[in-house]
């Protein structure tokens, strides 16, 4: 490889000679954070070439956001291009393969990712959704530990970080890949983005810049435009959540969506931990609710009580083509599982189907490091002794062994759904203890929790009289006579019994 060490224009050239585009998922810690995920291998999915779009040092370029699209993320990246070929190279030789870094913005769709079953093909490879440049720095003048990338967004700057702790080196991605495909000259490698990726909507402008000593790409600038032509009726259409708004905007709070504890605040959630499941059950039937408990399971942490708010995954019976389009990649149950917030419990529909399992160790792994608050499953469980040994507690119907594909589909996620002979909504409070579990309507839980305390008060006094050797006729429940002496003891925090 001739070793260029003066800056060059990107130009068109470069780009024609591309025949892949191999994008990193996660690689900079900030972002690792940010996702609540960080992975010991890097993983890595194709941009087609296509995708690319020039950048220039004069004018602007544009992306268009797709007609009926609403989440255009915008992800600066750091690019290399590939400037031998690379089979089968070492890390100690891996980054003289590569020579030219420049600036890359890592554009996609997130109302399509579901379409995508994990490749990210239609949401990520349209047209122009990779521009890059507009100056290629040469790789063999800097220090690849070193190089700087920022971005901002409408003369805002909202990402900044470096190189130096990349969870995997840019040597790694190299000799990595290389280990089972040939990278060929021209070939761009995105290297991942740091925390900020953010939305980007039409009229907005996204800059993005790499430095690294005294060398620097100079700025690509995009613009987005806002697309006319609808997509046609014959393939997925855009479609998006709350979910894909929090992925795409990096927290809740940015995407202008309420916090994730809305309808279970510490204090109400401190109140419903105090109280028992007996307790609640009773006071939900005064209400007429008479069928809100989730029956038939067991749990891997009994002496637990748990409460949070529900999100729903639902299951369908196994259907071998329908399989194949909804069982793999990045499907419901793994966007479920990988997308629990702290606090929240997962509530799964299996329809009380006990022939195969609906989770295992490595999805309740995530889901625990996710810091969800417990997982229900009126299915079976696999991997029973690994998961029973998790600090977060799951419900489950039985152990059993086989793979969740030998009897179910998971189809959607934060519907209404039924387990355990319960509906539940995403968002109602699920609280458990070894009782049993029971699902509570967020509107009624605070006047249902403080009547439930009182119940407990009046039954803590009930149980007082009866060690004193009382009758429970006429005190439970309590006539007149009795109610006028609770008060009493009452008043005097317990004078009877002491």
């Amino acid at each position: 490889m001739t070793v260029e060490f003066r800056p060059q224009e990107l130009g068109q050239d470069v780009l024609e000679r591309t025949r892949k585009v191999i994008a990193v998922h996660i690689n900079y810690p900030s972002r690792a954070a940010q996702r609540g995920r960080t992975p010991a291998q890097p993983s890595y999915f194709l941009k087609p070439s296509s995708s690319l779009a020039l950048g220039s040092a004069v004018a602007p370029g544009t992306v268009e956001r797709p007609a009926g699209c609403e989440l255009l993320g915008y992800e600066g990246e750091i690019a290399l291009v590939i400037g031998k070929a690379a089979r089968r190279v070492g890390l100690e030789d891996a980054w003289s393969h590569v020579q030219w870094v420049t600036a890359s913005n890592d554009l996609g769709v997130y109302d399509l990712r579901y379409a995508d079953k994990g490749s990210n093909v239609r949401s990520k490879g349209g047209d122009g959704f990779t521009p890059v440049g507009p100056v290629l720095i040469p790789a063999d003048a800097v220090d690849p530990t070193q190089l700087r990338i920022r971005t901002w967004h409408n003369g805002d700057l909202v990402q900044d970080d470096t190189t130096e702790d990349l969870l995997f080196p840019f040597a790694q991605l190299v000799a990595d890949l290389s280990q089972l495909l040939t990278l060929e000259e021209g070939d761009i490698i995105l290297t991942g983005t740091p925390a900020g990726a953010s939305v980007a909507k039409p009229g907005d402008v996204v800059e993005i810049e790499v430095t690294g000593g005294d060398f620097s790409t100079g700025r690509l600038t995009t613009k987005v435009t806002e697309g006319t032509t609808p997509f046609a009726d014959f393939g997925a259409q855009p479609k998006t959540d709350d979910t894909q708004r929090e992925e795409a905007y990096g927290s809740r709070e940015a995407a202008g969506l309420a916090p994730a504890s809305a309808g279970l605040s510490p204090e109400l959630k401190a109140k419903l931990e105090s109280v028992a499941t007996a307790t609640l059950s009773s006071q939900l039937r005064k209400r007429g609710l008479n069928n809100v408990s989730i029956d038939g399971l067991q749990a891997t942490r009994p002496d637990r009580k748990v409460v949070g708010l529900a999100r729903t995954l639902r299951y369908v019976p196994n259907r071998e083509d329908l399989f194949k389009t909804h069982g793999g990649g990045f499907n419901a149950q793994k966007r479920a599982i990988d997308s629990v917030n702290e606090g929240e419990i997962l509530v799964m529909e299996a329809r009380g189907e006990k022939g195969t399992g609906t989770v295992g160790d490595i999805l309740a792994l995530r889901a625990q490091v996710r810091g969800a608050a417990a997982i229900i499953t009126d299915g079976g469980v696999r991997d029973y002794s690994t998961v029973a040994d998790l600090e977060m507690p799951t419900y489950f119907a039985n152990p059993h062994p086989a793979v969740l594909g030998r009897r179910h589909i998971p189809w959607d996620t934060d519907i209404t759904i039924a387990c355990g002979g319960a509906t539940v909504q995403p968002g109602d409070i699920i609280v458990a203890d070894s009782d049993g579990i029971l699902v509570i309507p967020p509107a009624l839980a605070e006047e249902l929790v403080d009547d439930c305390i009182a119940q407990e008060k009046e039954e803590m006094f009930i149980f007082q009289m009866v060690q004193e050797g009382h009758s429970v006729d006429g005190l439970y429940p309590m006539n007149a006579e009795w109610q006028a002496r609770y008060k009493a003891w009452e008043a005097t925090e317990g004078a009877y019994g002491d």
